[in-house]
């Protein structure tokens, strides 16, 4: 078999290889595999009554989603939810700063967020009852399919991915919604979802199958390498330079000559429309859109320097240059393992340094940039950005709430409240959804449960939120058992 590989190299996927993404078989003269993910894409279950008559505010108004996942549970009392005239172990240690919005504050670590929060939702109640969540995996995988996974105990499970699982959001979105241009459906970056040795899990397709997988683009290097994205490897979607461009066009013509000759075969699969999927695969490799799209490189210095020169600051960037392209989907995950010290959100110690010197200034940039260059470019008006954890952090620091020992600079997992960011695709700016309580220890307004999110996404994207399918065993299954909250959209 001939691959064909990139440009600026290849990408190492720890598991979830793409290497063999696009291919040019002999047996199929040319055929390429990401054709059958096209194909795959394309088919999705006949609308329901139900579905048919579901609509609107805000319904179908994102081409695109950018998922910031913050793994790991930032603290949303150090970050964007403060507290005053409270006791001294539960008021973070960090300074209470004004935003844009009146009578709303952040702590000093997002000075840069605060002057862009205008542009975006604040929700300061997700909550959900943590029976079997107060671990990272269990509580992400919720997070990002809307389901519990299996065999979880009541202090969570590590269990690995599995066929069998939920979809992760995203595999469900472009199998629904497939791009319209030559590009990558789903891309997943910079490194798997991962608690302890647990890897990849709530990062899959489960049981849509691998064709709707998302494409891992791992870099190369451990977590601490912040300059990991300047090592960007693309190999699957460049030809090898001793295979010209003319020369996988006549493959391509031999192809079509073959299957002239064939008519019966082409009336037996005619419902499937291979050669529209086998044009698509190949336009995705002859156009350039997504090897370009990767190239970051071609952004201004002082682009790059205003996202931040790190692993997360130029994986947003990243994120906004293929949604340009034409990717539907992009998860960002916060690139460090949960359960780990130095950059992690996960601070059962340690809080005051990591996080104002290490986590917090990367989300700070990475993530007010997006949202000023996005809204700049007018990317905003059709692209959801979300940014979230799996939880936030215990109001009283120094307390053990999952299990696990917690210094008097630290927190606890938390999920009884806690606080993500929603923007653009309809979304309203300058709002604040939902209120915590004095400690910011449950919601005092407006609870929103994960699920809620999951479903405001799918319906930001011109999806019924409930909508049927099968899984591993071919049963009917909702994508997600919950309801948008319709007071996120304008």
């Amino acid at each position: 078999m001939l691959v064909i590989p990139g440009r600026f190299g290849k990408d190492t996927c720890d598991g979830y290889s793409r290497r063999d993404l696009i291919r040019v078989g002999s047996s199929a003269l040319a055929g390429l595999s990401v054709a059958s993910l096209l194909q795959n894409s394309a088919r999705g279950a006949d609308a329901s009554e139900e579905e048919a008559r579901y609509g609107g505010k805000g319904f179908g108004s994102a081409k695109s989603v950018i998922m910031i996942y913050l793994q790991g549970g930032p603290s949303h009392l150090d970050l964007w939810d403060p507290k005053t005239n409270v006791p001294d172990n539960v008021r973070s240690i960090f300074g209470n700063i004004d935003t844009k919005l009146p009578g709303v504050q952040f702590t000093e670590l997002l000075p840069k967020l605060a002057q862009q929060i205008d542009r975006a939702t604040l929700i300061r109640s997700l909550s959900y009852t943590p029976i079997g969540l107060f671990n990272h995996t269990a509580a992400i995988y919720q997070m990002l399919t809307g389901y519990t996974a299996d065999n979880v105990s009541p202090s969570g499970q590590l269990e690995p991915p599995s066929p069998k699982d939920f979809p992760n959001f995203g595999c469900n979105i472009v199998k629904l919604k497939p791009p319209v241009v030559p590009m990558l459906p789903y891309v997943m970056m910079p490194r798997p979802l991962q608690e302890s040795n647990v890897i990849g899990k709530a990062g899959t397709a489960g049981f849509l199958g691998r064709a709707y997988d998302p494409y891992y683009l791992y870099p190369s290097g451990d977590d601490m390498d912040l300059a990991k994205m300047e090592r960007i490897r693309i190999d699957d979607l460049t030809l090898r330079s001793e295979v010209s461009l003319d020369r996988l066009n006549r493959r391509a013509s031999l192809r079509d000559t073959v299957n002239a000759g064939m008519k019966d075969l082409d009336r037996a699969v005619e419902q499937y429309a291979l050669d529209e999927y086998y044009k698509k695969a190949l336009g995705l490799v002859l156009s350039g859109r997504a090897r370009e799209a990767f190239n970051l490189s071609a952004e201004a210095p002082a682009t790059r320097e205003k996202y931040g020169n790190n692993t997360f600051g130029q994986s947003c960037l990243l994120a906004r240059r293929l949604v340009e392209a034409g990717t539907r989907v992009v998860e960002v995950n916060w690139p460090k393992v949960a359960n780990s010290d130095n950059h992690s959100w996960d601070v059962h110690a340690g809080l005051s340094k990591r996080m104002k010197d290490q986590s917090a200034p990367m989300l700070d940039a990475g993530l007010s940039a997006l949202l000023e260059d996005m809204d700049e470019r007018g990317l905003l008006k059709e692209t959801l950005v979300v940014a979230v954890g799996e939880f936030g952090r215990s109001p009283k620091r120094g307390v053990s709430t999952s299990g696990n020992s917690n210094t008097d600079d630290g927190r606890d997992h938390w999920p009884y409240c806690y606080t993500g960011l929603i923007a653009g695709a309809g979304i309203r700016r300058g709002y604040v959804h939902g209120k915590s309580d004095e400690t910011a220890s449950a919601p005092a307004e407006n609870p929103v449960h994960p699920g809620q999110l999951l479903a405001s996404i799918y319906h930001a994207v011109g999806i019924y939120p409930r909508k049927t399918v099968l899984n591993h065993l071919n049963q009917p299954r909702e994508m997600v058992k919950a309801d948008a909250a319709m007071a996120l959209f304008s």
